[in-house]
């Protein structure tokens, strides 16, 4: 099914736990312009599929990310930058 271009678009950081989403964007915060760079190079690029598989108890860091066929563990900062839309 292809994605709905009318779901509404927000932070990885928010997205519910196991609800697959589509990258939109990276946009990494000023005071850590190389959040961008790493973010791409780890799989988090406009199309790819993500789903947040774990947060912790707390709600707060870190937060279980599957991009692709890969898992990482990310802060919420750097979820953040990542805006995706559920599929």
């Amino acid at each position: 099914m292809p994605p709905n271009s009318a779901s509404p678009q927000h932070p990885l950081d928010l997205a519910a736990r196991g609800q697959p989403c589509e990258v939109i964007a990276v946009q990494a915060p000023s005071y850590a312009p190389e959040w961008h760079p790493w973010l791409s190079d780890i799989g988090f690029l406009p199309g790819e599929r993500v789903t947040v598989t774990a947060r912790n108890a707390w709600g707060g860091d870190p937060l279980v990310v599957r991009v692709g066929l890969s898992t990482f563990a990310l802060r919420r900062a750097e979820a953040a930058c990542v805006t995706v839309r559920p599929v």
